[in-house]
């Protein structure tokens, strides 16, 4: 999803413009704080179900049974909640935390699927006609730390386990590190690689890997709230 522009700054807002469809809209007095936290649970859990389809995609490819279109259907649903966070945000005056955050943490959620779905797309865009070990050990590495920020956004209302939840990500964001270097590596290792497969790999190992780094920075906005709001 192309990023918008935030509405205001501070934990109270002004009237401002809707970013998404350039109207004025009006400052609503009475609080729905509740909804920012049942839409971060939804974009949480909307980004783990990308990261899972995506493991079995490149698992079995070229014969898995999910679909790019699989893929698209749900960074599809998720800028759509993305969109409802932003509108939102445009729409309250008062917050469950800062408004920045709010914004910052909407949009790093909507560019994990983002790039995962730029990662699965490559496949057929490259003409790729087999996976390898290193793709298939990222998608593991991604889907259980998204799966463990989909757990901490769930629990984001509360604040209890949300911590635990981001140490235990970043632990598996370091293991993503060790698995993109060595997959790079071992592109440039062997002489006989096609020097076209070498680049197209790259790319699917980089978009891989801005998914994961994606979610560590949605990791840090997470931090952060928390420690504003102890």
């Amino acid at each position: 999803m192309d990023g918008t522009a935030l509405a205001g700054a501070g934990s109270c807002g002004s009237t401002a413009a809707n970013p998404l469809t350039s109207a004025t809209v009006k400052i609503r007095l009475v609080p729905r704080t509740n909804e920012f936290y049942d839409l971060f649970a939804a974009a949480g859990a909307n980004a783990a179900e990308a990261a899972r389809i995506a493991q079995i995609r490149f698992r079995d490819y070229p014969n898995s049974a999910v679909t790019q279109a699989d893929v698209k259907a749900i960074e599809t649903a998720g800028d759509a909640i993305t969109r409802d966070l932003i509108q939102l945000l445009n729409t309250q005056y008062i917050t469950p935390f800062d408004r920045e955050d709010i914004y910052e943490l909407a949009t790093e959620i909507d560019d994990i699927v983002d790039y995962i779905e730029e990662a699965t797309d490559l496949l057929e865009l490259y003409g790729i006609e087999s996976t390898t070990r290193f793709a298939v050990e990222q998608c593991e590495i991604i889907v259980g730390a998204v799966e463990h920020l989909a757990a901490a956004l769930k629990s984001l209302k509360g604040m209890r386990g949300v911590q635990q939840h981001l140490i235990d990500l970043k632990q598996l964001e370091g293991d993503g590190d060790r698995v993109v270097r060595d997959a790079i590596a071992a592109l440039f290792r062997d002489d006989r690689i096609d020097p076209l497969i070498v680049i197209r790999w790259k790319d699917i190992y980089e978009a891989l890997e801005k998914a994961l780094d994606a979610c560590e920075s949605a990791a840090h906005v997470l931090t952060n709230i928390v420690v504003k709001n102890a």
